[in-house]
């Protein structure tokens, strides 16, 4: 069982809007609130259907099913 085993075949409806969902939650991961305002913002002027939404919930879903990479211990070796 590998990272990419995970991986559908579900393309959004909109790939713009899913591409869009997918930077709102990268910048959610990394604490940006002011690229997660103009995507929001962005959002808002631009999504018209259902299907939009669907789509940039299925952009945020795509990159949070990708488990965060665990920091390296800041090791200090003997002096």
């Amino acid at each position: 069982m590998g990272l990419f085993s995970r991986k559908t075949n579900d393309t959004p409806s909109n790939p713009q809007m899913a591409e869009l969902g997918r930077e709102f939650a990268i910048a959610k991961r990394h604490g940006d609130r002011k690229t997660m305002r103009r995507i929001g913002r962005e959002y808002t002027n631009n999504a018209i259907s259902d299907a939009d939404a669907a789509s940039f919930q299925q952009g945020q879903n795509a990159y949070d099913s990708i488990p965060p990479i665990k920091p390296v211990p800041n090791r200090r070796r003997g002096r």
